[in-house]
């Protein structure tokens, strides 16, 4: 069965359960640093490794990050809540249970808007977000006989976002996973960089006939890196179920992993119930109070959002959709934006240098917006020379631009006077330079006058180069008009 012919009989169900490192300086629910990339085993304490007495502290980062994320995502905050051990055992899970909540998670209901391929926008509703932490991290590839155990990760702070079952194709799954991903980078909650594992998706799916009310077996695919993969795995597993169900054969309650290279998925393990984990408060923590005058601190403390962002520029700036999905896809670019609109109103220009030529160096020199040197004023007023006809917006963009990557901190306007670059306006200098033009080349001259308008944009060429790019063009054509039919 191919995938189109499975989704005319059958539908997708999916909810996505995301884990989100936090990015705070230390663990959860003790002192040791919270880092990435460091010696495996180097970031550890008795508290994480679960030595017998130790006591767990909570790190009240972790809560303000869970509120941030729940306001964005329009949740119920809840006021009173506590921890709770979820036990299982595995090699990299030194206490042998994991500090997480279960009953009184700190974020319930709310959603996250995404707006698919066709223009559609969906509401995907979420369950519940919750703080726990994460386990260490088992490595199977280094060793050909054994199984390595880094437990630098062991304690680090986690948010797990769950949806409800209302995702129904894979695309509204990569728009829901994009969106999230943006959303902690906004928030400056978590970095979301999958290939690291600081943002990890488990997706649980199951199909059913369309029109019934039962929802199928479903299954779980566990650990997903990359949001491209989260869409290949679930096109995947949409027709493996099919084909089962169309043998009568039936779908296991399974854990599964995603194997990229193949595309395909296999079995991991049998799917552990709630109720396997045993589930009790967590003694060695006291219960939690949230009061309004808290959470109203940390509305305080909210950034403008994407989704804010998207509405103020093709609302109020008057953007297309594409500038501005393009200018809030990442924060450090919209926040650059920002600063370049400080100083000027011509917003499509500042779009234009932003996601043009600002966008070309980052890519060449593989560096982030963050890394780039030129001032965001210096943009702006690269723009307002531009606009007031003081610099051909030619020449800026192939002289001007570069001499303001190689100086960076002097201003355009200083750059463009010391290289005899700002625009000619003696339209009686003009005059003769276009005159000595049309004298030099009399059969385009003739031709020109009789009517090959095509001939303009030669002229125009060498009157640029003999002014060295300086003439202002709209005064150029206007002149050549006028004085052509001197000759």
């Amino acid at each position: 069965m191919d995938l189109k012919e499975v989704l005319n009989k059958y539908e997708l169900v999916v909810g996505i359960e995301i884990h989100a490192q936090l990015n705070t300086e230390s663990k959860a629910y003790c002192s040791d640093k919270n880092e990435f990339g460091q010696v495996p085993n180097t970031l550890i304490s008795p508290i994480s490794l679960g030595h017998p007495g130790t006591l767990p502290m909570f790190n009240e980062k972790v809560l303000e990050h869970a509120i941030k994320l729940g306001i964005a995502c329009k949740c119920n905050i809840t006021k009173m809540m506590h921890f709770d051990r979820k036990n299982y055992f595995y090699a990299d899970l030194p206490k042998g249970y994991q500090i997480t909540q279960d009953q009184t998670p700190i974020c319930r209901g709310g959603h996250i808007d995404v707006k698919l391929k066709n223009g559609e926008e969906k509401s995907i509703e979420l369950t519940r977000i919750h703080m726990e932490e994460d386990s260490g991290k088992s490595i199977h590839d280094l060793d050909p006989f054994n199984t390595l155990i880094d437990l630098n990760r062991a304690g680090v702070p986690l948010l797990e976002i769950v949806t409800e079952p209302v995702i129904k194709s894979s695309e509204e799954a990569y728009q829901y996973v994009s969106e999230i991903r943006k959303l902690l980078r906004y928030l400056d909650i978590c970095d979301g960089n999958m290939e690291e594992g600081s943002m990890r998706c488990d997706v649980n799916i199951s199909i059913m006939l369309k029109g019934s009310k039962e929802f199928g077996q479903r299954v779980e695919i566990k650990n997903l890196n990359s949001i491209r993969n989260v869409q290949r795995s679930i096109d995947y597993e949409i027709i493996r179920h099919a084909e089962l169900l169309e043998k009568n054969i039936k779908i296991d309650p399974e854990t599964r992993t995603f194997d990229a290279p193949s595309g395909s998925t296999k079995a991991m393990r049998t799917k552990e119930a709630a109720h396997d984990y045993r589930y009790f408060p967590e003694p060695d923590l006291n219960p939690i109070s949230l009061s309004n005058e808290f959470i109203n601190k940390m509305k305080s403390k909210m950034p403008e959002l994407p989704n804010e962002l998207f509405k103020k520029y093709t609302s109020k700036l008057g953007l297309s959709d594409y500038d501005a999905n393009n200018l809030t896809e990442h924060k450090e670019i919209a926040n650059y934006f920002e600063k370049v609109i400080e100083h000027t109103t011509n917003y499509k220009s500042a779009t234009n240098w932003i996601m043009g030529s600002i966008k070309s160096i980052l890519n060449q020199q593989a560096i982030s917006i963050n890394e780039f040197q030129i001032p965001a004023k210096h943009i702006s007023e690269l723009i307002k020379m531009i606009d007031e006809n003081k610099i051909s917006h030619s020449l800026a963009n192939q002289k001007l631009f570069d001499e303001m990557m190689t100086h960076p901190t002097i201003d355009p306007l200083s750059l463009a006077k010391k290289n005899n670059w700002i625009s000619k306006e003696d339209e009686g200098e003009l005059e003769e330079i276009i005159k000595n033009i049309f004298i030099k080349n009399p059969s385009e001259t003739e031709r020109f006058k009789s009517g090959e308008k095509k001939l303009t944009g030669f002229f125009m060429g060498q009157i640029m180069k003999a002014t060295k790019g300086t003439a202002n063009p709209k005064t150029v054509v206007q002149l050549i008009n006028q004085i052509i039919k001197e000759f």
